[in-house]
């Protein structure tokens, strides 16, 4: 784990300067596995709200989902009720979505500089690996895992196919990648803003919730409020860091 003491690094030091400045850079030699949130943490948005205003139903999918992240509901419960309004919703909804979401502040940088290092960085989404995908792509990340939509006759269903990406699910697939990558546990970090993203915080050896719920905030060993995802490096970097 972290630190025993949730830390909280400043919302208003972006990393520009550190990135680019050769006496700043930090001591990199441990490999690190690097697993984050999608929805509200690489990106700005829920990508099922946005689907949802394909459906005419942004309201209650929104409602639904603020409870989720707060730990109100069970996550699984949610998904099911949100996705099933998205039933009849057509398929080229997707490239719509793709083109409104947007990265958060700060997530290229992050991620150019991680894979710089040489660490692995992926994705874990409690979203839907249609959306998710393409974005990994996008960014050079090979290592992803989300839900999936179940399409017939190119509308969605309103049911989603395979197991459910959900709070437990996040844990197993950060120990999954630790254990494939050669990385050990307290060499990982994970990164998140629901309470969804909990157990896999609590499991890693670095834990960080960004703009995050207040029942993340608390649980969570660090925590950055944002804006700019980069800032994480504070306390990923934090000197006298061995784990």
């Amino acid at each position: 784990m972290g630190s025993p003491s949730p830390s909280r690094a400043s919302p208003s030091s972006p990393r520009e300067p550190s990135l680019n400045s050769t006496a700043a850079r930090p001591d990199v030699s441990t490999r690190r596995l690097v697993v984050m949130d999608v929805d509200s943490t690489l990106i700005t948005q829920e990508v099922i709200e946005l689907l949802a205003d394909h459906a005419g139903t942004r309201e209650l999918v929104t409602e639904v989902t603020e409870r989720a992240m707060r730990g109100e509901i069970d996550f699984g419960e949610s998904l099911r009720e949100r996705v099933a309004t998205l039933a009849g919703v057509p398929v080229s909804a997707f490239e719509d979505v793709l083109e409104r979401v947007t990265l958060t502040p700060g997530a290229r940088e992050l991620i150019t500089e991680l894979q710089g290092r040489g660490w692995t960085v992926a994705l874990v989404s409690g979203g839907f690996e249609e959306i998710v995908a393409p974005l990994a792509e996008s960014l050079g990340i090979t290592h992803f895992r989300a839900n999936r939509l179940e399409v017939v006759d190119g509308r969605l269903t309103g049911r989603t196919t395979g197991p459910v990406i959900d709070r437990a699910t996040k844990e197993v697939t950060l120990r999954e990648l630790a254990a494939a990558q050669g990385v050990d546990m307290a060499h990982t970090v994970a990164i998140g803003d629901g309470a969804n993203d909990l157990d896999m915080i609590g499991a890693a050896g670095i834990g960080i919730a960004f703009a995050a719920k207040p029942v993340v905030v608390a649980q969570a060993p660090h925590s950055v409020p944002g804006p700019r995802l980069d800032a994480v490096l504070e306390i990923i970097d934090a000197p006298g860091r061995t784990a």
